[in-house]
């Protein structure tokens, strides 16, 4: 099969379509034809020898994807062959097989297009378990969700309004703010016109936020901590800024915060298999019912995947970049 594969670390040129073995499913795997392809940071990441690939992984890159099951391997007993589905994989989604454990599948959801369907299983795996999961986000409470015209951003924003919270997010345009705000979000702030902080005390009357989600950490991590509210839940869920803070533990002490963090490619096979039950039980019934949009910025044919990858590290897009696999 004709798959994108990763030649050496490096820019968006090092991706090259390759003549690759179809990957046969182990038991407890399914093989899907995949018919797109989502596009995410952490693939650019692993591109530039960043994001270590786990010894069991493809080492094609690509974690999500929606597709037809075409293979079971042993023990699998929730699908057939034939049957739609969207998964989280472990790697290899960057072609047209592709293997994912049948745990970490779930039902293609009615009405969505193939472009759709693919790019929801990374964002809503890592919404739902960092954000409602781990931050425990309840109704009534207010959320800072930094990079809001992001694909985490953009399904962020709708999940927290679907289930009663108060939405205050970052953005870095006059068009990403329109974009958010048509997402349900009740406050944008534009961060190269304003300073986001003092915004939020400004919007929260001085009280802080419930919970933050960020993605962007470095410099923003200390006014993270003085942006929330007592009792409040920092969850960190990438370091695009840099990994690396100076932190003042008085705000953590004094007003009893919680900070938390996870990526999901390192959890084990029954971690991600707990979350996409949470994600079919709690989510997939709100895109069902139209509560959960999924905004497709740009799909690429999958021998584009080097465009794509330059699309997503300008920050350009606002929601989901896919690839097309025909």
């Amino acid at each position: 099969m004709s798959a994108v594969a990763i030649t050496a670390p490096g820019g968006p040129e090092v991706l090259v379509l390759s003549e690759c073995p179809v990957p046969v499913p182990g038991p407890g795997e399914v093989l899907v034809a995949v018919h797109a392809a989502g596009v995410n940071r952490p693939d650019c990441l692993q591109r530039a020898g960043l994001y270590p690939v786990p010894p069991d992984a493809s080492p094609l890159p690509g974690l999500e994807i929606a597709g037809e099951i075409v293979a079971l391997g042993a023990g699998c007993s929730r699908y057939e062959v034939g049957d739609e589905v969207v998964a989280l994989t472990h790697g290899g989604g960057y072609a047209p097989y592709c293997r994912a454990h049948e745990s970490h599948c779930l039902p293609w959801p009615a009405g969505l297009s193939a472009t759709e369907a693919a790019a929801l299983p990374e964002t809503a795996f890592t919404v739902q378990y960092n954000l409602f999961t781990r931050a425990a986000l309840a109704s009534g409470e207010t959320v800072l969700i930094h990079g809001g015209s992001s694909g985490i951003g953009s399904t962020a924003i709708q999940l927290a309004v679907a289930r009663g919270a108060t939405v205050i997010t970052t953005v870095g345009s006059p068009e990403k703010r329109a974009f958010c705000l048509k997402l349900g979000a009740h406050h944008v702030i534009d961060y190269r016109a304003e300073d986001w902080l003092e915004a939020v005390q400004k919007i929260t009357a001085k009280r802080g936020v419930d919970v933050v989600l960020d993605m962007v950490a470095g410099p923003y991590v200390e006014k993270n901590l003085r942006a929330l509210a007592p009792d409040g839940r920092y969850s960190m869920i990438a370091f695009l800024l840099g990994a690396k803070a100076e932190v003042n533990f008085g705000h953590v002490l004094g007003k009893r915060l919680t900070i938390t963090g996870s990526t999901l490619r390192p959890q084990s096979v029954a971690q991600k298999a707990a979350i996409a039950r949470s994600v079919e039980s709690e989510v997939w019934p709100l895109v069902a019912a139209g509560k959960l949009k999924v905004p497709v910025y740009q799909v690429f044919p999958l021998a584009q995947a080097a465009a794509a990858h330059t699309l997503m590290e300008s920050s350009r897009h606002m929601g989901k970049i896919v690839l097309s696999i025909p």
